[in-house]
């Protein structure tokens, strides 16, 4: 029953899209209406916006921290352990690329993941933040850095701390951000790919 109640309230946090929200508190475009139509920070900065674009960061990392942190900081008083915070973190992460408030249409998760994996240890996540940073950097592809990670979590969260149940939620996750990026794959290998920063086209997609 625990177990049935934390996979519905971590999905439910992860359906509250900070793209769509921020934007229109801002009296922008809905994020869903130009350039990859991806309701997520990195779409959200080609209106322009900074801010918009942080705050939208901020605010799906930050769903993902929580939903995950509640049942580590909470659970262990109702017998929950590492299972509860594998279902929390795997619900959240779906919760974000299928939301139940926004007809399931959701992002690809990279920040909502961000956060997750801060949530399960703040080395973890700085450790794959870091990766990101790193080939975002010297690619401007927010795409391929993404897809760096997905692929070094779940080795760091191994290497950390053993073939544990979490482990499988992260290795479930990167696989989810590799679909999510499919098409982003076949525009890299295509050199179509949008850069980080670029602006918004009306009608263009990503």
């Amino acid at each position: 029953m625990y177990n049935l109640f934390v996979a519905v309230l971590a999905y439910l946090i992860g359906s509250v899209s900070f793209a769509v929200i921020v934007s229109a508190f801002m009296g922008l475009d809905d994020p869903r209406s130009y350039g990859s139509g991806n309701p997520g920070a990195t779409n959200v900065l080609r209106s322009g916006n900074k801010k918009a674009a942080i705050l939208t960061l901020i605010g799906d990392a930050f769903k993902g921290w929580l939903a995950v942190w509640l049942v580590a900081h909470f659970g262990p008083r109702y017998g929950l352990g590492d299972a509860a915070i594998a279902l929390a973190a795997l619900a959240v992460f779906l919760g974000h690329l299928y939301p139940a408030f926004f007809r399931f249409k959701g992002g690809k998760g990279v920040a909502t993941a961000a956060g997750v994996l801060l949530a399960v240890n703040p080395v973890l996540g700085a450790a794959t933040l870091a990766t990101w940073l790193i080939v975002a950097f010297f690619t401007r592809y927010s795409s391929l850095a993404a897809l760096a990670a997905a692929v070094f979590a779940p080795l760091y969260y191994v290497f950390m701390f053993g073939p544990r149940v979490v482990a499988l939620a992260i290795l479930a996750m990167s696989g989810l951000l590799f679909w999510r990026h499919r098409a982003n794959i076949a525009k890299l290998i295509a050199g179509k790919e949008s850069r980080i920063g670029e602006k918004k086209a009306a009608g263009a997609g990503k």
